[in-house]
C-alpha cells in the first residue's frame, strides 16, 4: 500500500508550514496496515493524515 495522492499533497503542505515554524519533524511515518501518516514535531506535536488528506492533532487524553 502506498500513500494517496490527497495524502502525499496535505503531508507536504502540513511539513512546510511546520518548517515555516522552525519546528523539527522528528518523525514522518507512513503505516501500511491503517493507511495514515504519522507526524511527529516540534515538543509534543503530533499529526495524524488520513487516506482521504484529511488530518487531526493527536490529543495525549485519546488513548
Amino acid at each position: 500500500m502506498l500513500p494517496t495522492f490527497e495524502q502525499s499533497i496535505k503531508s507536504v503542505i502540513l511539513c512546510q508550514d511546520l518548517s515555516n515554524k522552525y519546528l523539527d519533524i522528528h518523525l514522518f511515518r507512513f503505516n501500511d496496515r491503517s493507511g495514515e501518516i504519522y507526524i511527529l514535531a516540534g515538543e509534543d506535536i503530533e499529526i495524524l493524515i488520513a487516506s482521504n488528506g484529511t488530518w487531526r492533532f493527536i490529543d495525549e487524553t485519546e488513548f
